[in-house]
């Protein structure tokens, strides 16, 4: 059981991490440089959601090397290529019955993943998840199929319709040494 001291340095920690983004992202968001900001209602709420309920297993930054989980940073747009592993991505157990009632919220977090964490992964033109979207996917939440099998489906189709890397078939890919 961690100490309050420990509590409160965690606390501290995610904190700042937080008002870094905040800072970051309203900086952006007022240039008109972060495409997050037209697509999210609330890019710091969205990012305070996915370190609260995602970051712990696929990472802060959606590197979860090495654990056995699948990396989201720089790949998980891929899976919005095709309709059916779009909406993978939404029945997916933890998203579909996430703690986050209000879909638009969780519509916003998902966006945040991918095309905040997805980086360019997401094909050119991808349409944001909308409210609607997400709310009639949850309906849908995988739940008798293998979750692995499943995900290797839709990495298949990435790779041959929309060119995702091959790559993508590894559930993360740990840096090349440096010498």
């Amino acid at each position: 059981m961690p100490t309050l001291r420990a509590s409160l340095v965690l606390l501290a920690v995610l904190t700042l991490m937080i008002c870094a983004a905040a800072g970051s992202m309203t900086g952006r968001a007022e240039t008109g440089a972060d495409p997050l900001a037209a697509m999210i209602g609330d890019p710091l709420l969205a990012r305070s959601d996915y370190i609260e309920n995602c970051g712990g297993c696929h990472g802060v930054d959606g590197r979860s090397a090495p654990a056995q989980l699948p990396e989201l940073q720089g790949r998980v747009g891929y899976f919005m290529c095709t309709p059916d592993s779009r909406a993978y991505l939404i029945r997916l157990p933890n998203i579909a019955h996430s703690r986050i009632t209000d879909n638009q919220q969780l519509a916003d977090l998902v966006n945040y993943v991918i095309f905040g964490i997805g980086g360019t992964s997401a094909p050119r033109g991808t349409k944001p998840f909308t409210e609607a979207e997400v709310a009639h996917e949850r309906q849908f939440a995988l739940s008798s199929v293998s979750l692995k099998a499943e995900r290797a489906r839709h990495v298949e189709s990435a790779i041959r319709k929309c060119g995702a890397p091959a790559s993508l078939r590894q559930l993360f890919v740990m840096p090349a040494p440096t010498h």
